[in-house]
């Protein structure tokens, strides 16, 4: 959303960005699981991607969910380009290349989680299904180009769609032709923060091993299993990566946010308008220097916007950000925040986890990152493969799954949610894989069967 009528207070001090993070801190009995999904939106006659207007387009989508749900729209200028739920925390939001976002509302267990997802899923087919439109859970559509996407009305990625040809190679197709799913998590302290974002950054390669489900792109075999996720490693390094700071002795809130001021801006809202300082620093506007605004220091709310454009594979504001996963089927998008609740929300899995992690070096964490996206499980580690730290991590958070014990109706409790990945164990074989046997198989080397296939 572009702005708000409450007027945000200026910073006065190095206090106040810091604090901008440190007020996420909360007890463990109000710690809640927040899951975000994107899927990619196409029609099928002829088969093509969607676009914003005509009364097949995206804008009609907005307008049937609204219809639907009675959630409210947000505007960018005139247009509609997302709903917020007023009634929690969550909403649907549009990606750069119409993927149509849910940001769901804070859950106190994975049951809420699995509940909002098929609820968002029956609204949105049922509005989608006159419109032919379709959704598809990948981590990359499989056949368009960049430039037979539709571009979203929205001033915040015009701004980084020229940006992103500045910097890295793959910036717009991370914009356009990605999508992922995402878990948010909670911490009670500093040091829990710190703790957790340790061993979430560790292992989030082993997630985008296990959740990898994107091998296709421009209609063939990239040689990825997560094209995705060397997406990401090629679209500006300034703002994303590994964060190997944040396993330094003594880093806290206030070193990612010395790392978040050494990041070049996008952009600045005033009166709802974006306006695009795209490279500038945020230290300069903080001294009342930034050129597009001369003598004007920043709000909470900039900093805030600005903390919103990092993109590292995991994400600090006032709750974490799990952000190395590739969109997938329903039950993948509950899948990942099944995997990273037990592993984070149980105090033994945390410090297993950590155990797991504490001795890997930063070579070793940026080799994962770097192998993964092409070797998924297979990438070659510690005298085995990442197959066994996996493993390892899936059990962690079963285990943690079954102190919580947070049970149903039916009394199962949360464990049930981890089923797609204890298949990919004990298969070896996470989704990419098994469409890649499907494609050099009874496929012919096509992709189209998997906008049926793959159709959410």
């Amino acid at each position: 959303m572009a702005g708000s009528d409450t007027p945000s207070p200026l910073i006065e001090s190095r206090t106040d960005l810091i604090e901008a993070m440190a007020r996420g801190c909360k007890p463990e009995d109000q710690w809640r699981i927040g899951t975000e999904h994107e899927k990619h939106v196409y029609h099928t006659d002829p088969l093509r991607p969607v676009a914003y207007e005509g009364p097949q387009g995206i804008r009609a989508l907005l307008d049937g969910v609204q219809a639907e749900t009675g959630w409210q729209p947000f505007y960018d200028g005139e247009n509609p380009i997302g709903l917020r739920n007023d009634a929690v925390a969550g909403g649907i939001s549009l990606e750069p290349g119409g993927q149509f976002e849910l940001s769901g509302a804070p859950m106190a267990d994975l049951h809420g989680t699995a509940e909002e997802l098929a609820e968002h899923m029956r609204v949105s087919k049922k509005v989608a299904e006159p419109l032919g439109i379709h959704f598809l859970g990948l981590g990359v559509t499989p056949l368009w180009s960049v430039d037979e996407i539709k571009s979203m009305p929205k001033s915040r990625y015009a701004i980084m769609t020229k940006y992103m040809g500045e910097v890295g190679t793959l910036g717009t197709s991370m914009m356009y032709r990605s999508a992922t799913v995402q878990t948010n998590l909670d911490f009670s302290s500093e040091a829990d923060m710190v703790k957790k974002l340790r061993v979430s950054l560790a292992l989030q390669p082993v997630a985008t091993a296990l959740f990898a489900n994107s091998p296709f792109a421009d209609g063939r075999d990239t040689g990825y299993l997560s094209f995705r996720s060397e997406i990401w490693r090629n679209t500006d390094d300034a703002r994303t990566g590994m964060l190997p700071f944040a396993f330094e002795e003594g880093f806290g809130f206030e070193q990612y946010a010395d790392h978040a001021l050494n990041v070049p801006m996008y952009f600045v809202i005033r009166d709802k308008k974006y306006i695009n300082v795209a490279g500038e620093s945020f230290r300069d506007f903080l001294d009342g220097k930034l050129p597009q605004l001369p003598g004007e220091k920043p709000t909470i709310k900039d900093w805030e916007d600005h903390l919103s454009t990092l993109f590292p594979e995991v994400r600090l504001k006032q709750f974490l950000e799990m952000r190395g996963a590739d969109m997938g089927d329903e039950a993948h998008v509950v899948a990942l925040s099944a995997f990273w609740t037990g592993l984070l929300y149980d105090a033994i899995s945390l410090e297993s986890a950590w155990e797991l992690v504490k001795n890997w070096t930063d070579d070793e964490r940026e080799h994962l990152r770097r192998e993964v996206p092409r070797l998924g499980l297979d990438t070659p580690f510690d005298r085995s493969s990442i197959f066994d730290v996996a493993a390892q991590a899936v059990g962690i958070a079963e285990a943690g799954l079954v102190r919580r014990n947070r049970l149903n109706a039916k009394g199962q409790d949360e464990t049930i949610y981890l089923a797609p990945l204890e298949e990919t164990i004990r298969t070896g074989k996470a989704p990419a894989q098994r469409w890649l046997d499907k494609f050099h198989g009874a496929w012919g080397e096509s992709v189209l069967p998997l906008f049926s296939e793959a159709e959410m």
